[in-house]
């Protein structure tokens, strides 16, 4: 599934990172503390968040991951979106919960990967 589609899926708007919408997602990782996701998502992950700030961008970055969702209609700060896009990671806003927008992406075959 690319960024774009699980968009679709999830009620979404592609709020940054336009350009690599069509990313292919690879798995999953739901989290709202970052050192968490640095430590537990893998490359390829689409992020499940609340999260707005700009540190968000470079936890993405650094695990190179698809995209970040922010859920309950969260907006990216104005800094955030320009990182974003600097750095070319797709950030979705979604009007979802995180336990629906997590629910329609496994449905769809996204799956959380266990690290080894």
């Amino acid at each position: 599934m690319t960024v774009a589609e699980a968009v679709q899926l999830i009620q979404g708007a592609l709020v940054a990172g336009g350009a690599a919408a069509g990313r292919v997602i690879q798995g999953g990782y739901a989290s709202d503390l970052l050192s968490d996701v640095m430590a537990n998502s893998r490359e390829g992950d689409v992020w499940i968040t609340l999260q707005k700030h700009v540190n968000i961008v470079a936890v993405a970055q650094l695990n190179n991951l698809a995209a970040i969702v922010l859920v309950n209609d969260r907006k990216p700060e104005s800094d955030t979106i320009a990182r974003a896009e600097e750095m070319g990671i797709p950030i979705i806003s979604t009007p979802l919960q995180a336990f629906d927008a997590a629910g329609i992406l496994y449905a769809s075959g996204i799956r959380g990967r266990r690290q080894v």
